[in-house]
């Protein structure tokens, strides 16, 4: 069983930055993969960016390249989403998620953190 428990979320005005930490805890597995998922208001569930735990290999939806960066300590077994440049429609809830392969769709992640409630205002 693996465990995620994310942390970071807030209220930021346009242009500015979040960081989000995702704790990961129980069972690991070679080939690990950590992404990050958000849930706005209305809309389905969007892939925002994946990292392999054992090469750093990284994976980012268009829509983030170039102001989001998903890094990982693995000495902390925790995987960070630096985000900047933050504009209203990142609005959402960011969860992270656990699985076997980066991936940018939610089906091969089998874990899933609690979610953290990020607000961009205008």
């Amino acid at each position: 069983q693996v465990q995620l428990v994310e942390s970071g979320g807030g209220l930021v005005q346009a242009g500015g930055s979040l960081r989000l930490s995702c704790a990961v805890s129980g069972r690991t597995f070679s080939g690990a993969a950590t992404g990050w998922f958000r849930l706005a208001s209305g809309k389905e569930r969007e892939f925002v960016a994946a990292i392999s735990w054992s090469n750093g290999g990284t994976y980012y939806a268009d829509s983030v390249l170039g102001r989001f960066t998903i890094f990982r300590d693995k000495a902390k077994n925790t995987v960070y989403l630096q985000m900047n440049s933050l504009e209203p429609e990142d609005t959402a809830v960011y969860y992270c998620a656990a699985g076997e392969v980066v991936a940018g769709i939610p089906e091969p992640y089998h874990y899933w953190g609690q979610g953290t409630q990020v607000t961009v205002s205008s």
